[in-house]
């Protein structure tokens, strides 16, 4: 996946992610939608990191097509 495929997925994952959150605004989330949110941010952060390597590597004059979707266990214990 290059860079413009991953920014078309992110762009897809928000507006999944906007869309549930609109749509359950004022009544809240069934517990699907909760599990299938928490999907999302997973997806998105995994989507975000590999877009990030990608662009680190380039920037390092190596090769961004190395870089690898980390596991959500990974991507998700990120210290901040």
């Amino acid at each position: 996946m290059d860079d413009a495929e991953l920014v078309t997925r992110i762009d897809e994952l928000v507006e999944e992610e906007h869309k549930l959150e609109r749509e359950h605004a004022e009544s809240g989330l069934s517990d699907d939608d909760r599990r299938r949110l928490q999907q999302l941010e997973v997806q998105l952060d995994q989507c975000w990191d590999l877009l990030r390597q990608r662009r680190a590597r380039r920037a390092a004059g190596q090769d961004p097509g190395e870089a690898e979707v980390r596991p959500a266990e990974v991507v998700e214990h990120y210290q901040q």
